[in-house]
């Protein structure tokens, strides 16, 4: 295939994804809103989150604008050497990544916050219409990153021609999935934390009831922590593998000419665009299916969208366009992520042993499910790192450190509509939510349930594929590293290094923390004021009088911008830090401490976090004693324990090793 016709290709596919997305997005507008009382809450709901995401976006712009300012004076000028003043294209990059990564979040949140209430609406009529508005919602987010992505990187690529901007482009795309991920993580769990441990186990009410008064925040903080959040951190995920490919051209070992290789993973990116709108059309389901008939409605949509492009590499490689070796690493790719994610759904979905033996340990209290919630997330890591090193090894044999970033742009290659099963998940469950405020018949909850549930068995899967990209991804990007640092070997006997591995392998931990703590310091905040308006507020407890939403809101939104920013910027200083205080080599090192750690704790914290949170969705379902049970109480107390560990720390960690290796590779040419 023609170099030129692949970057046409690379610009007129992702608008044609556009375009899909706003046909998806407005059936999903011109869908009836439902009741008086179903608008009402869902107004507050995309009230909420877009006051969120408005004052996110203000601090992020001021972080984006002295980051952009560093990189003109320090990169682009030099002026720590020649003071060479020429068009800052790292910095302008740095920004459009940003700006897209932005975009990517909001156009994600916007559609999500008006499907949800469309959702519950169409629970009144069915199982499958509900599916639709949902899958759909996660449709317009999954198309719609991939396309920005894909866009962006292409037009970065025909203007500056350079991997530095490639890099820079990258990192404005993690910096702002780093602090989105975490600032909307924070926000959901402290408000979902807040509503159970006051609302269930203190007062009995059920969840989403209206009378409590973290309902609502806890609605908003689905979609700002698990939709804008989300698409955030995914679209680096996405432009991260193909910046990596880029980046990695020169050491390629199958025959294949630069400028081809360059271009090799815009045509593999575009045919999975194409794949993943092909995939949605063919996601459907009956009344009454089972939560394994559900689970094989979406796997159809990503199987037929994983084989499409299988077999339109292959078609390319009969052609001798690309050589044997590229269809074997795209199917390795592939092969991983699925095993990845299956493992997770396994680990994660009550339909397996491993999730409904958790729940029987919630007979003897919190302590014993905690314990093996624990026990189950470390052991879930053995599978996915065994996938990991097989896709390494194979991918690394096929063509070289070239091959193992190509095998995260085919594992990431039928991200729009694995994205789309991930983001439907917070739509299904606001969807719930609204069911029960706006007090509907109980088969649309318990519809808009089995949606849920199916949304978390989808979430650890889409974690999966996030974190094996992203190990896949950081490790080309260390190999880039090394070459641009001119570092031909680590001495780990060198006590420098060996120092600089240290700080690596602490990064998640010291990262996980601050997270974990921050979600905990917004989570008494949120619980005092829901007991505050138990407590003043007459009538509350007894349905005569109206929550004060708002304030609950302010109080997540305030907590969680505020706890955002240290983890964010220790993120960012570090590996630069290191490379000026130790040296070339001891950040590298550092690099693969943060890699081989991060990878892991962020598998066990989302298997454990699913488990918890699905172990509590099974005695819901009405096994061991059902709702208000111990048991009940004590898998409540699992799942309060396991929200910030799926939801803010174990995703913000497969971000964190991407943006540190990124950084690495951009301010690369400071440590020589």
């Amino acid at each position: 295939m023609n170099n030129d016709l692949i970057i046409i290709m690379a610009i007129i596919v992702p608008l044609i994804g556009m375009l899909f997305a706003l046909y998806l997005s407005y059936k999903i507008v011109s869908q009836d809103e439902g009741n008086k009382d179903i608008i009402f809450i869902g107004n507050a709901i995309k009230e909420g989150a877009m006051a969120f995401l408005s004052k996110e976006y203000r601090v992020l712009s001021i972080v984006v604008i002295i980051v952009a300012i560093i990189i003109t004076l320090l990169l682009d000028f030099d002026i720590l050497n020649n003071s060479n003043y020429q068009l800052p294209n790292i910095a302008i990059s740095y920004i459009a990544g940003a700006l897209g990564s932005a975009i990517a979040g909001f156009v994600g949140m916007s559609i999500a916050v008006r499907a949800n209430y469309r959702t519950t609406v169409q629970a009144m009529k069915g199982l499958n219409p509900a599916l639709r508005i949902a899958f759909n919602s996660g449709a317009v987010m999954g198309i719609s990153v991939v396309s920005i992505g894909l866009l962006g990187i292409t037009i970065i690529h025909l203007i500056f021609n350079s991997t530095q901007a490639a890099a820079g482009f990258g990192f404005g795309a993690s910096t702002i999935a780093l602090f989105a991920r975490v600032g909307g993580g924070i926000y959901t769990k402290a408000a979902d934390i807040g509503a159970d441990l006051v609302g269930k186990l203190e007062v009995g009410i059920p969840e989403d009831d209206p009378r409590n008064p973290a309902t609502i925040a806890d609605n908003v903080g689905d979609n700002v922590g698990d939709v804008a959040g989300m698409g955030a951190d995914l679209f680096e995920s996405y432009v991260g593998s193909i910046i990596a490919t880029m980046t990695l051209v020169s050491v390629v070992t199958f025959t294949i000419s630069e400028e081809s290789a360059t271009l090799l993973p815009f045509f593999i990116a575009s045919v999975g665009i194409i794949s993943s709108i092909i995939g949605t059309f063919l996601v459907r389901t009956k009344e009454g299916a089972s939560m394994g008939s559900l689970l094989w409605s979406l796997r159809t949509g990503i199987f037929s969208a994983g084989i499409i492009v299988l077999f339109v590499t292959l078609l390319m490689t009969f052609t001798d366009l690309f050589p044997i070796e590229v269809f074997w690493i795209i199917l390795t790719g592939l092969v991983a992520g699925i095993i990845i994610g299956t493992a997770s759904e396994i680990a994660t979905s009550y339909e397996y042993k491993y999730t409904k033996n958790l729940a029987e340990q919630a007979k003897t209290g919190p302590a014993t499910i905690i314990i093996g919630g624990l026990g189950l997330g470390m052991m879930s890591t053995i599978i996915p790192t065994i996938a990991i090193i097989a896709a390494m090894a194979i991918s690394y044999q096929l063509g070289g450190f070239y091959g193992i970033a190509l095998a995260a742009v085919g594992m990431l290659s039928t991200l729009g509509i694995t994205l789309a099963t991930d983001a439907y998940g917070p739509v299904a469950d606001n969807a719930g939510g609204i069911a029960v405020q706006a007090k509907l018949k109980p088969e649309v909850r318990e519809r808009t349930d089995a949606l849920d549930s199916l949304g978390n068995t989808t979430a650890a899967t889409g974690k999966g594929f996030a974190i094996g990209s992203a190990v896949l991804t950081a490790g080309a990007l260390l190999f880039s590293y090394s070459i641009i640092a001119e570092i031909e070997v680590i001495n780990l006997l060198k006590v420098k290094v060996l120092i600089g591995l240290i700080i690596g392998t602490l990064m998640p931990f010291v990262f996980s923390a601050l997270t974990m703590q921050a979600v905990g310091a917004a989570a008494i905040d949120m619980v005092n004021e829901v007991r505050r308006q138990f407590k003043e507020i007459k009538g509350l407890l007894e349905g005569k009088a109206v929550a004060d939403y708002a304030k609950a809101v302010e109080i997540s939104t305030n907590g969680s911008l505020k706890a955002m920013i240290v983890p964010g910027l220790i993120a960012i200083i570090a590996p630069i830090a290191t490379g000026l205080i130790l040296d070339k080599e001891a950040l590298g090192a550092m690099l693969a401490g943060a890699i081989a750690s991060g990878f892991l704790l962020a598998i066990m914290m989302a298997n454990s976090g699913g488990a918890w949170d699905n172990a509590k969705k099974y005695i819901e379902s009405g096994k061991l004693g059902g709702k208000g049970s111990d048991a009940h109480s004590a898998a409540v107390v699992g799942d309060t324990v396991g929200d910030p560990f799926k939801d803010t720390s174990g995703p913000a960690l497969n971000i964190l090793i991407k943006l540190m290796t990124i950084i690495s590779v951009v301010f690369a040419p400071l440590f020589l």
